[in-house]
């Protein structure tokens, strides 16, 4: 089993590629203990993004909008939004390889968001996000013991 560090960062990596791919700068932060993994630049604004991992899960692509603390010892709070932090989440799904840029404020930020791979089942249409629309590239992950991303043009 890959370890959580090594998820995430094969996450950046793969979001790394594909904004380089679709012609933004990119400034890291230093440090761990950063809000934001990444600051892009689109040539007139800079913007910061917080990377995550999605699983694709009933047709739709889930993926977290908040950090949790409850493993730390005593922590005062058990998760956090992002609201006044970044501007944008970024996050690859290994399952179909997409690599999807979506804006804070299109999202809820309670514990979860999802985009829809497929049409859901009672063709509903109000509320619901469809991936193509924020896809910005796709990277394929490779199994464990080969190099581990490749951009897919």
């Amino acid at each position: 089993m890959e370890h959580p560090k090594d998820i995430g960062d094969h996450t950046t990596l793969a979001v790394i590629l594909a904004l380089r791919r679709a012609g933004y700068a990119i400034f890291m932060p230093f440090g761990e203990n950063t809000r934001a993994d990444l600051v892009i630049d689109d040539g007139e604004n800079l913007a910061r993004v917080q990377c995550k991992t999605g699983r694709l899960r009933q047709g739709a692509v889930r993926f977290r909008v908040c950090s949790a603390y409850a493993h730390h010892p005593h922590p005062k709070v058990i998760g956090r939004h992002y609201l006044d932090d970044v501007q944008f989440f970024a996050f690859h799904c290994p399952e179909t390889s997409g690599v999807y840029l979506v804006p804070i404020g299109e999202l809820p930020l309670r514990n979860q968001a999802a985009l829809r791979i497929e049409a859901p089942r009672n063709n509903r249409r109000k509320g619901i996000r469809d991936a193509a629309r924020y896809e910005i590239g796709r990277v394929e992950s490779k199994p464990p013991g080969s190099p581990a991303l490749t951009l897919a043009y």
